[in-house]
């Protein structure tokens, strides 16, 4: 029985990190876990910030990850990363989506939405275990750019040490998306491969 584990999914609405929690969650009570699921914080419409705390083992008790002990900080949207990295513990591990949604009117107040070697660099000094991917040309290879989630999912479940079986989290997605069960098991593959195998560490 896990003690305790802690994700913390952050992203933008779109993005599909309501069925990524939703999958963590399931696959955790098939191995028997107790699992919460944290509140979702800002708006799940598209373009929206979201956040989901996913919080899986017998010493979890509320569903919100303070900061400092998050296991996993699982970011499905490149700058939304930084606004989550407090949550993230210095021994645990960042796993993030290159993908970019730029807001719209940002450069019109003046700002500017950060490179990917910016973040990478800000990423480093809160953890050395950072992983970066391309999840959108993973799940267009996997046949449909709406399965970046189960992508991210897979390269989760490729980290060392991570408490879920593979196997249940694939018999999860076959309840979860009976019907784009194939696309999303191919998705979770590449993302699972793609991390564990060839993925970047910086």
């Amino acid at each position: 029985m896990i003690s305790e584990y802690n994700v913390f999914i952050v992203g933008v609405g779109g993005t599909g990190i309501l069925s990524a929690a939703a999958l963590l969650g399931e696959a955790a009570v098939r191995q028997g876990e107790k699992v919460r699921v944290g509140e979702i914080h800002g708006l799940a419409q598209r373009g929206g910030v979201v956040n989901c705390d996913v919080r899986i083992g017998d010493k979890v008790f509320g569903s919100i990850i303070m900061d400092l002990k998050a296991n996993v900080l699982l970011s499905l949207e490149l700058a939304e990363t930084l606004r989550a990295l407090k949550k993230v513990s210095p021994e645990g591990t960042i796993v993030m989506n290159s993908y970019r949604m730029v807001p719209p009117g940002l450069s019109a107040k003046g700002d500017q939405y950060p490179d990917e070697e910016k973040v990478l660099a800000i990423t480093k000094g809160f953890t050395k275990n950072v992983f970066i991917l391309d999840a959108l040309k993973l799940a267009k290879k996997a046949g449909d750019p709406r399965a970046m989630n189960v992508v991210m999912i897979g390269a989760l479940a490729g980290i060392t040490g991570f408490p879920l079986k593979k196997d249940l989290l694939r018999e999860s997605i076959e309840d979860l998306f009976p019907k784009a069960a194939d696309i999303n098991k191919k998705a979770f593959d590449l993302g699972y491969r793609e991390l564990s195998a060839s993925c970047v560490k910086h």
